[in-house]
């Protein structure tokens, strides 16, 4: 027979790794072409001038320029317009 008694489940021991999202080059910085400028879930900022949006839906530069951040009104599905974030490389 044992001499240790049971010790029950762990049920909260997975973790996994951080995804490193964020954005990774501010506003006036220099950028070069394919490089990440940021990475996110979802298009919560929005690809524009002299950018492309990937799959997962991570902006990159087109073209060597400097970064800028601006807002934009932009409308959703039902019709209501909201304020987002517009990332460009000038």
């Amino acid at each position: 027979m044992s001499h240790v008694k049971a010790g029950g489940t762990a049920k909260n021991i997975h973790d996994s790794p951080g995804q490193r999202l964020g954005v990774k080059l501010f506003g006036g910085q220099k950028v070069k072409v394919g490089q990440v400028i940021v990475r996110q879930v979802g298009m919560s900022k929005r690809p524009g001038p002299g950018t492309k949006l990937s799959r997962n839906f991570t902006i990159h530069a087109s073209r060597d320029g400097i970064v800028t951040f601006t807002n934009r009104k932009v409308r959703t599905f039902s019709g209501k317009s909201v304020r987002r974030t517009e990332v460009s490389v000038k």
